[in-house]
């Protein structure tokens, strides 16, 4: 073995100068285990981004296996939270002295979680999409905490159409009946000719992004999961039994929504949250009715805050 290798990046310049805003990685496997709010850190598989800027414009390169070096170090010794991604993003740029003073990190993982059903004792696992994101810029540090979660949305036109075919069809079958029964109304209305039409719903996502407040020592995902779930009060199912469709079924009738009154739902309930400087969020009806989807978008509305 060579007692000496060449280092191109220490010793050679750019063929042509010029600063970077970001040079890394992005698509690197590692498993963390990830520090909860409220909860023992669990393992996740996780996807990462690592990047410093490259502020000297004579410099050939970054050194790119000291950024791996230092996710290596996070994934085996310590847990992702608040506090060690604050020190991970400070390892970047010392690591890269004169060459970067600007740092960012970015994880995606899915989070899996056990959710009870909404009557019955059975229970089963959800994964919801979660992204953690830091960075370091002109010396002040931002950390972004984002989620998706499904839930069910059903729309208000459709059910007053529908209900207005229901109130044809009883007009139609007792139509000059001077005495009905409660019992042959009932009855009627257990069948398909009773209930001539339902109302169309669809798989729904809310997808929100929240700027942490420095504050915090560990993540809150699943509080700000729980909050929007409760706010939608749709939220899809995993092990189920009949009671708990029919309450599903239940919750969809009682929760009638447009995108907006989702958009709307979820904005006020972030606005009541103060761990969150900042917030974005945006809501995506995957249609039955149509071939393409219907959205709503809104954020905080904070001066130099998210935007739309």
């Amino acid at each position: 073995m060579p007692t000496a290798m060449p280092d191109v990046a220490n010793h050679s310049s750019a063929t042509t100068e010029g600063v970077l805003d970001w040079v890394g990685m992005s698509n690197i496997e590692v498993p963390l285990m990830l520090a909860i709010a409220g909860e023992a850190p669990r393992q996740v598989s996780a996807h990462v981004e690592a990047f410093v800027n490259l502020k000297d414009p004579k410099a050939k390169g970054i050194h790119m296996s000291r950024l791996y070096l230092l996710l290596d170090d996070l994934s085996r010794e310590s847990s992702l939270s608040h506090a060690s991604l604050c020190e991970l993003l400070d390892g970047f740029i010392s690591s890269h002295e004169d060459l970067s003073d600007q740092a960012f990190v970015k994880f995606d993982f899915d989070l899996h979680l056990r959710r009870k059903a909404l009557i019955t004792e059975k229970q089963g696992w959800k994964a919801y999409p979660v992204t953690v994101t830091g960075q370091v810029v002109d010396k002040e540090l931002s950390v972004e905490l984002a989620v998706k979660v499904p839930y069910s949305s059903t729309c208000p036109c459709s059910a007053a159409l529908a209900r207005q075919l229901i109130q044809e069809a009883f007009t139609a079958k007792f139509a000059g009946q001077q005495h009905i029964s409660s019992e042959l109304v009932v009855d009627w209305l257990g069948t398909t000719q009773g209930i001539v039409a339902t109302p169309h719903s669809q798989r729904s996502v809310a997808e929100i992004k929240v700027k942490l407040n420095h504050k915090l020592t560990d993540f809150p995902i699943v509080a700000l999961i729980d909050a929007i779930e409760d706010s939608l009060k749709t939220p899809v199912q995993a092990a189920v039994k009949r009671a708990d469709e029919q309450e599903f079924a239940r919750l969809n009738g009682q929760n009638l929504m447009f995108c907006e009154d989702a958009a709307r739902r979820v904005k006020y309930t972030l606005n009541q949250l103060t761990e969150f400087d900042d917030f974005w969020l945006r809501v995506n009806h995957y249609e039955s009715l149509h071939a393409h989807d219907a959205v709503a978008v809104t954020v905080k509305g904070l001066p130099n805050g998210y935007r739309a």
